[in-house]
């Protein structure tokens, strides 16, 4: 059975983000499985909501970042400032100090400036002034960025795109969904009145609950089946690493989780690993646009289950 803290998030989630509950499951998902999260899409169809609703609904500190061409990391990590009337340099944490940071538009900012967030996502640390700092627990990075055609935009690089462990879209809502967003309430309002459905430690948790859904034998086949065809087809220009395997393995144990199963099975597999594989696999002809579900789409019809 679902457990009633993760239903009451989704159900509250679903209210503001209207028609979107199978995206808000995966974003879910990716935050139970201790993971950072990237939204591309166009403006305008919700990704800064949907990071401020989960934000409050998890109950998290929260800081958002406007990412801009001519923004330096020590804009994100923080700098040291001279006082004079104890002569010393005192350290001034930035907006990177806070438990669930939403990146908005991280790909308007110059590759220097994304990388600051580099050592943040993987070491849950920074280092700033030569000295490391911890950052608080639990602590998520909620990316948005525009389509890479977008004017005035900085691809990220593999490495950056590799340290999250999912990146979802939005698209556009329904038309039912779309008229009742229309005549409803201003979305601003309906979340400065949300009240949080967990706390941090009952987040923190619900992730030690993910690392205890089971993955048999056969399963973990599965997603090395899946890994060696994307090593071997001629379709990329590199298959998928290592990490992204553990990627795959703890958002279907979270995803299993959520679907209120104590064990992992193959359908778990497929339906996150359009979020999981979609950014990391590179076609080896750049003309070739091949959407993530496509991309994840051929691989679970050329891989078989166990």
């Amino acid at each position: 059975m679902v457990s009633p803290l993760i239903q009451g998030v989704i159900q509250q989630a679903g209210k503001i983000i209207l028609g979107k509950e199978r995206q808000i499951r995966l974003a879910l998902a990716c935050l139970l499985a201790r993971g950072h999260l990237l939204i591309e899409d166009l403006p305008g169809v919700g990704k800064t909501t949907l990071a401020h609703v989960l934000a409050k609904l998890l109950g998290l500190n929260f800081h958002r970042i406007q990412f801009t061409s001519d923004m330096l990391p020590a804009d994100i990590l923080g700098v040291s400032v001279y006082e004079r009337d104890s002569g010393t340099f005192k350290f001034h944490a930035g907006p990177i100090f806070a438990q669930l940071i939403l990146a908005d538009e991280v790909n308007r900012a110059t590759p220097k400036t994304q990388s600051a967030l580099l050592e943040a996502m993987e070491e849950h640390q920074v280092t700033a002034e030569g000295e490391t700092r911890k950052l608080p627990e639990p602590f998520f990075v909620v990316a948005t960025q525009n389509p890479s055609h977008s004017v005035g935009t900085f691809p990220l690089p593999e490495s950056q795109l590799d340290r999250f462990l999912m990146r979802i879209d939005l698209g556009y809502p329904d038309r039912d969904a779309e008229r009742t967003l229309l005549q409803g309430a201003d979305r601003r309002d309906m979340i400065a009145g949300l009240d949080a459905c967990l706390a941090p430690g009952e987040l923190m948790d619900l992730q030690a609950m993910v690392k205890t859904v089971h993955a048999a034998s056969p399963l973990l086949d599965y997603i090395q089946a899946l890994v060696e065809h994307t090593r071997r087809s001629p379709e990329y220009a590199a298959g998928l690493s290592p990490r992204a395997a553990l990627a795959l393995l703890h958002a279907s144990r979270a995803w299993a989780l959520l679907e209120g199963r104590d064990k992992v099975i193959p359908e778990d597999v497929q339906a996150v690993l359009p979020g999981v594989a979609g950014h990391r696999l590179r076609p080896v002809h750049d003309g070739v646009r091949a959407s993530s579900l496509d991309k994840a789409n051929g691989l679970i019809s050329a891989v078989p289950i166990p």
